[in-house]
């Protein structure tokens, strides 16, 4: 009962003093009553007015929370119905706070302009509520590696916007659900690219409705027309992932009209019959898994499959067969997975002189004859391994160090054993981001020495690549280019990361790629929590874009160890706390009644002092310059009134962007110039000193492959800063190797990496 009279107060509170809370009372109420919920929440969650007083991970537009991004906080609870108060919210990412648990409630399906949903690496269970079909905005749901048990919901196919589904590794049972005209289904996803269903306990057949010709994918910024369970990965690539689950039947034959595909995972399942022959028409296939099923017939015919990285078809019951020879033609090849598929037969040695070959796996067959590995070999070929054949002997260059594994042939029977080939292969996998040329330095504490030899508390996690195109772990070339795309990510998106390391790279048992990942902070030894929330959410919401060869991936973190006790102690200390302050509270209650008018009068008279002192273009004309500031020219200070009417009132139809930050809107001048208008929303405000100085960097910086900015308006709250619009631009055309998230957003996220508590 006691803490029902505490929200009772704050309710209370926040009634008598909207006179100079920026927040909707609704939306107030909501965030206090989950607040009361959570254990762990940021230390500055303080005061009952989140929007006014910059509440870490909350995000506000028209004194409306409209988003909440508060990934890796060590947040304990669950999530409430209350959740849906929060009529305007658009984006929620409570990913990586493994300590909220419990069913998801139904309330979820009331969030009608929610657009992105990130629940990964959290400890939800029970069933998907059916209701989240409600969401008819929804773009982005993720909720891998949680506790979900049930079926997939029908009524996801409802969600028309949606281009991202992810609920791999749950407990989900149940067939994929299709439409059959009075029930919605999966293959209503036209718009949807993003799709894995990977690590559950799917079952049923794979229905051969999903798939059709008419599978097309266009560019970013186009309609997309897909009906099936895809992804795309750097924007181009579609993948089928349904690895890992208990599906039966066979491989519906219509998987081969779908020509766009470059990804497919149906390995780890209980598929059988024949691999069906038009998969050969998937030209663009890269990386292909169908090992451990109960396939039988020939072993297929790929010839044509050119696009071939990876192919796996290891542990069915194949009719007997010689290794084909059209795989010899697969240019791209690295690496070959056949063992247990009743081979038979001499290995061909042209097989060996593929120019990225990395790994040959031919082991438990009835291979024979001599093993002739040629004098061509491609320099990456680390792995032969053929254990438990039946070859007698072997022809290798002198000086070839490729490892070769033949334990369990005649030819080491003959021989007694003692050659090398003779013993388990060990293959030196290992890798670890070297320091930049310098020396590592021994820290203190819990601290860690970055690449470039500092001392800070890395924000750590696993990146899982689930579709790798490649099988040599330790080739540090790879990782140097997934480096330098992560570093140019954050930087695009102006995090405050100095370095990043990556280390230990190994494969699973589902045969997903793992590496540890640390990432430090600059210019000071820890990240806050503004920080690590925006790291979380730019992995999470997959803004990183990570090298072709890599596949798709998830990210799933650790607790960040700086602030984790800090937290913890942020919370309510105790039941007998709220006791007590609840009857103090209540006291006080006509007392504070008393008091509101002088406090409104008093703090309407702060409030108009503090915007006095805080606007710094009060006497500044940016076209002749005034009080010290360099004469700017070609940037204008508008009215909101100006701006308002140029953008048809802020009309959703003008509206071309969407994040975080607020919106992006199309607008025309009277001079017919047409403008691109960000507006901030309230949770992304800066300073009035700071803004100021975004606009004198911003007019300074000219590039052929930059927007010029306009102009800029600061009055009535808001903060809006204007740029040329460039007609049906790309990112590229936007800024030239910055990703669509800093496009957007456009402004210096300075306050990341800063003391909330300042």
């Amino acid at each position: 009962m006691a803490p029902r009279i505490h929200v009772f107060l704050l309710v209370m509170s926040l009634l008598l003093f909207n006179i100079t809370a920026y927040t909707n009372n609704v939306d107030s109420v909501a965030l206090l009553a989950l607040k009361s919920e959570w254990q762990n929440t940021p230390p500055n969650w303080d005061g009952s007015d989140p929007c006014g007083e910059n509440w870490v991970g909350i995000g506000c537009s028209n004194s409306h929370v409209t988003s909440i991004t508060l990934s890796t906080m060590g947040l304990i609870g669950g999530l409430s119905s209350d959740i849906a108060s929060l009529s305007e919210l658009q984006t929620l990412d409570l990913s990586n706070n493994a300590g909220l648990s419990g069913s998801l409630t139904p309330s979820i399906g009331s969030l009608t302009k929610l657009s992105i949903l990130i629940l990964d690496g959290c400890s939800f269970s029970g069933q998907i509520p059916d209701t989240i079909g409600s969401l008819k905005e929804l773009t982005y749901l993720s909720m891998y590696s949680n506790h979900f048990t049930g079926s997939i919901p029908a009524s996801i196919g409802n969600l028309i916007n949606l281009y991202w589904l992810d609920v791999t590794n749950n407990n989900l049972t149940g067939n994929i659900p299709v439409s059959n005209g009075t029930t919605p289904g999966l293959d209503l996803l036209v718009g949807t690219k993003h799709f894995h269903f990977g690590k559950n306990q799917l079952n049923g057949t794979i229905p051969a409705q999903l798939f059709s010709s008419n599978m097309v994918l266009i560019h970013v910024g186009s309609a997309v027309n897909v009906n099936i369970t895809f992804c795309v990965v750097s924007n181009i690539r579609f993948c089928s992932l349904f690895d890992s689950n208990q599906l039966t039947g066979s491989i519906p034959s219509t998987l081969g009209l779908v020509q766009t595909l470059e990804v497919v995972r149906l390995d780890r399942n209980h598929l059988n019959g024949f691999v069906p022959s038009n998969l050969s028409n998937l030209t663009s296939v890269g990386e292909l898994h169908l090992s451990n099923n109960v396939l039988t017939g020939p072993v297929p015919n790929l010839t044509g499959m050119n696009s071939l990285n990876y192919l796996d078809l290891s542990n069915n019951t194949f009719d007997k067969s010689d290794v084909p020879l059209s795989y010899s033609t697969f240019q791209s090849l690295t690496t070959l997975m056949m063992e247990n598929t009743n081979l038979q037969g001499q290995v061909p040695s042209s097989l060996f002189s593929l120019p990225g070959l990395q790994t040959v796996v031919l082991s438990n067959n009835q291979l024979d004859g001599t093993l002739d590995i040629g004098s061509s070999n491609s320099n990456q070929l680390q792995l032969i391994d053929l254990q438990n054949n039946n070859i007698t002997n072997v022809t290798r260059t002198p000086g070839n160090d490729v490892e070769l594994a033949l334990n369990g042939n005649p030819v080491c029977t003959t021989t007694g054993g003692s050659e090398s080939y003779c013993t388990a292969a060990a293959i030196n996998a290992s890798y670890s981001t070297p320091p930049n040329n310098c020396t590592p330095r021994v820290c203190s504490s819990n601290k860690i020495s970055s690449p470039n030899c500092t001392c800070a508390y890395p924000y750590t996690g696993v990146l899982i690549f689930r579709a790798c195109s490649f099988s040599d772990l330790g080739y540090s070339s790879y990782y140097v280019s997934l480096q330098d795309s992560m570093m140019k990510t954050f930087k695009s998106n102006y995090l405050p990361v100095d370095s990043i390391s990556f280390s230990n790279p190994w494969k699973d048992s589902n045969d997903y790629l793992e590496l540890n990942l640390e990432i430090f902070p600059s210019g000071q030894d820890s990240f806050n929590h503004t920080g690590v929330s925006w790291i979380g959410f730019v992995l999470g919401s997959q803004e990183f874009i990570v090298p072709d060869v890599f596949g798709p991936f998830f990210f799933q973190a650790t607790s960040y160890s700086y602030f984790a006790d800090a937290s913890t102690g942020s919370k309510k200390s105790s039941n007998t706390g709220i006791v007590i302050g609840a009857s103090v509270g209540g006291s006080a209650l006509v007392l504070l009644v008393i008091c509101v008018g002088v406090y409104a009068l008093h703090q309407r008279r702060r409030a108009e002092r503090v915007n006095e002192q805080s606007n710094p273009f009060a006497s500044w004309d940016p076209n002749k310059g005034a009080g010290g500031v360099p004469e700017i020219k070609g940037v204008r200070s508008f009215s909101f009134q100006e701006l308002k009417k140029y953008a048809n009132n802020f009309d959703e139809a003008n509206s071309i962007g969407l994040g975080g930050y607020g919106k992006v809107y199309k607008g025309t001048l009277p001079n017919g110039q047409l403008v691109a208008i960000k507006r901030a929303q309230q949770g992304s405000l800066q300073g009035g000193l700071e803004f100021k100085t975004e606009i004198e960097l911003l007019s300074r910086v000219h590039h052929k492959n930059l927007v010029s900015l306009v102009g800029f308006c600061f009055e009535q709250g808001e903060q809006m800063l204007v740029y040329e619009y460039i007609p049906n631009g790309t990112v590229k055309d936007c800024l030239s190797g910055i990703s669509l998230f800093a496009c957007l957003v456009g402004e210096s996220r300075s306050q990341i990496g800063v003391d909330e508590e300042a």
